[in-house]
C-alpha cells in the first residue's frame, strides 16, 4: 500500500523521506554490547576468596616492621628466672614441652638443692627424676638424666662453666639448637642463630618472612634477613607478639599494631599453625 505524499503550500506534491537505517557501526557496536552484556551473565560469579576480592596485603620490609613489633613490645625478655648461665641452662632445658611458669615454680626447690654444676652432677638422676615429678614437671625421668648428665659434663669437659660455643653447648645432653641459643643470648648476648620456638615460628609465618614449617630452615631464613646484633631480642619479640596477639587461635588482628603491614591479617587462623593430631585408634573390646 502507499503512502500518500506530503502537499507543500501552493498544492505542489513532496516526496515522503525515506526511513534511515542504523549505520553497521551502530549495528555491530549494539549486538557488541548485547553479546558482553550475555557473557558477563553466563560467567560465574566470583568466590569470596577470590585474590580480587580479598587482596593480599603487600608485606613490609622486615627490619621496618620488627622496630614497629620492637615499640609494641619494649618489655620484651627471657621470662625463665636464672642467676647464672648454669641455672638458664638447666631451666632452659626443663623448658621442653611445658611452660616458664611451670620451670619458674620448679627452679628455685631445685637449685636450692643443686645450687651449681658440681653438687648436681653427684646426685642420683633417678632422685632428680623424682624431684621434678613431685614438683609437677612432665618428662621428669628424661629430664633428670639430661640435667645430671649436661652438669657431669661441664664439670668434666669446661671445669663447670657453661661453654660460650653453640658447638660445644650442643653437644651436652637435653641442649639443642634452640637452648643453645637462649643460653648464648641471654647469658652472654652473642647469640648464634635465631631461638624459633612455636611462637617465632608461627609469627614469622604469618608475617611472610619464612614459608618453612621446619625450625631449622625458619632459622637460617630469619638469619639472612637480621643480623647477628638483633636475633636475641628478635625471638624475645616475636614470642612475647605470638603470648599476647598472635595468638594460634583467633588472633588478635584488629588489635594489632603491626597488621597494616601483615600480609595475613584478619585470615591469620590457619596460617602458622601445626595440623591437628589424628584422633587415637582405640582397640576394639572383645
Amino acid at each position: 500500500m502507499k503512502r500518500p505524499s506530503k502537499v507543500a503550500h501552493g498544492g505542489e506534491p513532496v516526496a515522503a523521506p525515506r526511513a534511515t537505517r542504523p549505520s553497521k557501526a551502530v549495528a555491530t557496536g549494539a549486538a557488541g554490547r548485547q553479546t558482553g552484556k550475555a557473557a558477563a551473565a553466563a560467567r560465574p560469579a566470583r568466590k569470596a576468596t577470590d585474590t580480587a576480592a580479598q587482596p593480599a596485603r603487600p608485606g613490609a620490609p622486615p627490619q621496618a616492621t620488627f622496630a614497629r613489633l620492637r615499640a609494641l613490645h619494649p618489655d620484651a625478655h627471657c621470662e625463665i628466672d636464672h642467676r647464672s648461665a648454669f641455672e638458664l641452662l638447666v631451666a632452659t632445658v626443663l623448658s621442653a614441652q611445658t611452660t616458664d611458669v611451670l620451670v619458674n615454680k620448679v627452679t628455685p626447690h631445685l637449685f636450692g638443692a643443686y645450687p651449681d654444676a658440681c653438687a648436681l652432677a653427684g646426685a642420683d638422676p633417678a632422685e632428680i627424676g623424682a624431684l621434678l615429678r613431685r614438683l609437677g614437671m612432665g618428662m621428669f625421668n628424661q629430664k633428670g638424666r639430661n640435667i645430671v648428665g649436661l652438669a657431669r659434663g661441664l664439670i668434666e669437659r669446661h671445669g663447670g662453666e657453661v661453654p660460650r660455643t653453640l658447638a660445644e653447648l650442643v653437644k651436652l645432653p637435653g641442649v639443642g639448637r634452640k637452648t643453645a641459643n637462649v643460653v648464648l643470648g641471654v647469658a652472654f648476648g652473642a647469640p648464634e642463630g635465631v631461638v624459633v620456638d612455636t611462637h617465632v615460628q608461627r609469627v614469622s609465618q604469618r608475617l611472610g618472612w619464612t614459608t618453612s614449617d621446619k625450625p631449622e630452615q625458619i632459622e637460617r631464613d630469619l638469619g639472612a634477613l637480621f643480623p647477628q646484633r638483633d636475633r636475641d631480642m628478635l625471638s624475645h619479640t616475636l614470642v612475647f607478639h605470638g603470648r599476647r596477639i598472635c595468638f594460634a587461635r583467633k588472633p588478635a588482628c584488629g588489635g594489632c599494631g603491626i597488621s597494616d603491614a601483615c600480609p595475613s591479617a584478619f585470615r591469620a587462623e590457619n596460617v602458622g599453625r601445626k595440623p591437628p593430631r589424628p584422633p587415637r585408634r582405640r582397640d576394639a573390646q572383645p
